[in-house]
């Protein structure tokens, strides 16, 4: 009897494999065909894809140049489109100019004052008039913000560093690391910051604005660090990572160029809100009088001048009040907007 022939394996476009096309065995003993035609090649090009799909890609995921657009790329194209974003970066651009060049919007010095116009309103050159000591109310609100930026952002970004570095390290090693900054991270978060900050910087002398930025990056910190911790700990799962380490990638690179960009988001997002949350910290403090003291031109010391005028004069607490209010509402709707562009669940 005659051979039977043998069958060729079945490709699910309905046709036959070519002669050079790659077989690979499955599990169940069949073959799997991995080789295209040509010609589904080109009618795929062609078509722009599979029917019903946009161009680009699923929901628009890819960019201009036909690859996929990263988280990073998303992010920035939502917060273009986001009028939270855009109203809040301009009040933030606008503090963070009148704290580096204050004179180009007040004239004369926030510490000359004049007695004889002490408690005076509104008036030509001090559109929001003078205080107890006769000094231009106008003028230290300005110059106030150059020390509200200064600590919120260098607060920030210190709280931020450490809390990354160190959560990031316990969250990849785990362990006896991970264990141990668990602990200390708890007796952090038990301290309350106001009493804390009582208590600390009740000792410190010095005028600088550096003695508050330190108390706030060491209690802060915490907050970050299991933020960070729990973000690798996540990241450090996924398949790309396992993969690399199969390849033979080492500790520093797994955490730097893999798990790091992908962790990063979270703590980026919470050091953003974190940033007027300490604008208003320093206020505070600098109102009970253990935070920064004159002749520092603060929003907090104000407040604290004109709160036992305030039925007097109270044009003396409207307005640095009111601009610290703006400012930190500026940096958490920031941080909103950030939060927002930034959640995968959000899109």
């Amino acid at each position: 009897m005659p051979e039977p022939m043998p069958r060729e394996p079945y490709m699910s476009g309905g046709g036959r494999a070519a002669e050079d096309g790659a077989i690979a065995a499955t599990g169940m003993g069949g073959a799997m065909d991995l080789a295209t035609s040509e010609g589904e090649v080109l009618e795929q090009q062609s078509s722009g894809g599979s029917e019903g799909q946009h161009p680009d890609g699923p929901e628009g995921t890819k960019g201009p140049s036909g690859k996929p657009r990263s988280l990073w790329s998303d992010a920035w194209r939502d917060l273009r489109r986001n009028p939270v974003f855009i109203i809040s970066g301009l009040v933030i651009l606008f503090l963070v100019v009148i704290s580096i060049w204050p004179s180009l919007i007040a004239s004369g010095s926030p510490l000359k004052c004049d007695l004889a116009k002490a408690q005076e309103g509104s008036q030509p050159g001090a559109p929001f008039g003078y205080d107890g000591q006769g000094c231009n109310v106008y003028t230290r609100t300005v110059y106030g913000a150059r020390t509200s930026v200064t600590v919120g952002v260098c607060a920030s970004l210190g709280v931020a560093i450490i809390g990354s570095v160190l959560g990031g390290l316990a969250g990849f090693f785990g362990g006896l690391p991970d264990s141990f900054l668990s602990r200390i991270t708890d007796v952090f978060f038990a301290i309350p910051v106001v009493l804390g900050g009582l208590v600390l910087l009740s000792v410190v002398t010095s005028n600088t604005v550096w003695p508050v930025i330190g108390f706030m990056v060491l209690l802060g910190w915490p907050q970050i660090s299991r933020i960070a911790r729990g973000s690798v700990i996540t990241a450090k799962q996924h398949d790309y990572v396992q993969a690399a380490r199969a390849l033979g990638a080492s500790n520093s690179r797994l955490l730097l160029r893999h798990i790091m960009p992908n962790a990063i988001a979270p703590v980026i997002v919470v050091a953003t809100i974190a940033l007027g949350t300490y604008i208003a910290l320093e206020a505070t403090l600098s109102y009970l009088g253990v935070g920064l003291k004159p002749p520092t031109v603060s929003w907090g010391i104000d407040i604290s001048a004109a709160s036992a005028y305030i039925r007097q004069a109270p044009h003396m607490l409207l307005w640095p009040a009111g601009a610290l209010a703006l400012t930190v509402l500026a940096f958490i709707m920031l941080g909103d907007a950030v939060r927002d562009a930034l959640d995968p669940r959000l899109r």
